[in-house]
């Protein structure tokens, strides 16, 4: 293993004085910089090759993570004009709330959250993705490429991905698919309206308009994993089956509307229905 015999290669050097000036060595540098942005230290040799036999490592936040976290949180703040007092995961989950019920519709809310995932980008970028990634191999490239950077920087936001095959409308099947093993954003948020107007829908709709991408999304509201299907495309609203599931009985905007609701028989759905 790397780090240990970097550590018998060093092992008679004094520890590090800070006031001296930074140590030649590169490599001791390279391990150490290496070491601060991996979330976790890299597991033993033998857990590599076996890997099945192997308990699914749980995934752990890096110091990207935070980075991504923030710069979404903020471009959210932007759009919704209202911030939470909480710090970190919740408090996005809170102003995502307010997103959704400040909405005057479920369009408006997905509306909203397009403009947040095209904040993330420079414009110029998506322009020349779209013109000339997404015509290469019938969209494959595009799809492909899409599924890894996915599977790679949303891990703060939904949990474990990883990049799996699916089956395209033309009969093959590629690896632009992207499994979330259970996501993160449903689970915190308890509420099928919050996934389907805030992250199903405009992601669907992003990544369509804004990348030449086609993308179905297929979240499943019983162990809150979630397929994500690069090179397909959503079905229309009126056969989308997604569309019509209520929400989770645990959902507190749902549970809100149901007391509003039981002095007269109005939709007992939170803001989905």
């Amino acid at each position: 293993m790397e780090a240990v015999a970097h550590h018998h290669h060093h092992h008679h050097l004094r520890p590090l004085n800070f006031n001296n000036p930074p140590h030649p060595h590169p490599h001791k540098f390279k391990h150490s910089f290496r070491l601060y942005f991996s979330s976790s230290p890299p597991p033993p040799p033998q857990q590599v090759r076996h890997e099945s036999a192997v308990p699914k490592l749980e995934y752990k936040p890096g110091v990207f993570d935070d980075l991504f976290l923030n710069l979404f949180r903020d471009k959210m703040v932007q759009e919704v004009g209202w911030d939470s007092d909480k710090a970190g995961y919740g408090g996005l989950i809170e102003v995502a709330n307010h997103l959704v019920m400040k909405s005057k519709s479920n369009s408006n809310t997905t509306e909203a959250a397009v403009r947040i995932l095209r904040s993330l980008f420079p414009p110029w970028l998506l322009e020349l993705y779209k013109m000339l990634v997404a015509p290469l191999a019938g969209g494959k490239v595009a799809a492909v490429m899409v599924a890894r950077v996915t599977a790679l920087t949303c891990q703060w936001l939904m949990g474990r991905c990883t990049v799996n095959s699916v089956d395209l409308p033309d009969g093959t099947s590629c690896a632009s698919g992207v499994f979330v093993e259970k996501c993160k954003y449903l689970e915190e948020s308890k509420c099928v309206g919050i996934c389907i107007n805030t992250c199903r829908l405009p992601t669907q709709s992003f990544f369509k308009d804004y990348m030449g991408v086609p993308l179905l999304m297929e979240p499943n509201f019983t162990d809150y994993s979630c397929q994500f299907k690069f090179g397909v495309n959503p079905p229309l609203p009126q056969y989308d089956a997604i569309l019509k599931e209520p929400c989770l009985e645990i959902c507190p905007n749902a549970t809100r509307r149901r007391e509003l609701a039981s002095n007269r028989t109005a939709d007992q759905r939170c803001p989905k229905a």
